[in-house]
């Protein structure tokens, strides 16, 4: 996973919208990134897809407080909170995003097109992303550890998954893997920013890290190329190995995002809490 998830755009900047602390136009345009346009079928509205900014006020106008993310896959409802029908629908995407005070979760549609026939040049092709909007449970959600939690695991699943990838020569080598590492460098370089304002240090921190994991890790599942992505994994034995050792790290990275996207919604729960205690 080379790039941040959409739900980690939209969660992390309709935070910021939510909050106050960036202006609607801002926040379309952090969430949309380099995709052509999103659009959300939001309730309410019939079945005509809305603008971000149009649909992130009405989910505002439902009682929304704050966004959280999503990252699921099949054995692993990361994130997630049910009912059974839309935990299906966001494994199925591979993420989601759930709006805490509306009982409302958005998976997203991803449609490229582009010129026919052949391989398009990336610049010619054109990604909408339409968020379908659908009821979810207000609970909490699915395997969502804390930001010390979740930076503490990453530390650990680097070290031992590190030891049996260098044991086995299996950390991925070649073209394929070294363009990629080299992509994910200069994403890193560029300065993007990783989440909205109103978001703890120790959270960009967490998700900085999270990405280069999962980023890693992609490299070194990476199994195109010239046959050397495997590294020495040349047996089906040791490319069970490898994958048996890059699965939890995998699950860690993950767990890790979803803390750090979350933590901004989280801090506002505490703080509610708080103040209703204190009344």
């Amino acid at each position: 996973m080379l790039m941040e998830p959409r739900s980690g755009r939209l969660a992390a900047w309709g935070n910021a919208l939510l909050a106050g602390l960036v202006s609607p136009d801002e926040a379309a345009e952090r969430i949309t990134g380099e995709d052509s346009r999103h659009r959300v079928v939001a309730p309410g509205s019939g079945e005509d897809p809305e603008g971000l900014t149009l649909a992130l006020g009405r989910l505002r106008t439902r009682g929304a407080r704050s966004l959280r993310v999503a990252l699921p896959v099949a054995g692993h409802p990361l994130g997630l909170s049910g009912p059974p029908e839309f935990n299906v629908r966001a494994v199925d995407a591979g993420e989601a995003v759930l709006v805490h005070g509306a009982a409302l979760g958005l998976v997203p549609v991803v449609r490229e097109s582009g010129p026919p026939g052949g391989e398009a040049d990336p610049e010619d092709v054109h990604t909408e992303v339409l968020w379908e909007c659908l009821p979810v449970r207000e609970a909490p959600p699915a395997d969502v550890p804390s930001l010390g939690e979740a930076e503490r695991e990453l530390a650990e699943a680097m070290r031992e998954a590190t030891e049996v990838l260098t044991r086995l020569d299996v950390a991925g080598s070649g073209p394929v893997a070294d363009a990629a590492l080299e992509a994910y460098k200069a994403r890193m370089e560029a300065g993007r920013r990783l989440l909205a304002p109103g978001y703890p240090p120790r959270a960009v921190r967490v998700l900085e890290l999270a990405q280069r994991v999962a980023a890693l890790v992609s490299i070194a599942q990476d199994d195109r190329g010239d046959g050397r992505a495997h590294g020495g994994a040349v047996s089906a034995s040791e490319m069970l190995a490898r994958a048996e050792a890059l699965r939890p790290v995998e699950r860690t990275a993950r767990r890790a995002q979803v803390a750090a996207y979350n933590a901004y919604a989280e801090e506002l729960e505490r703080r509610r809490e708080g103040g209703a205690s204190l009344g």
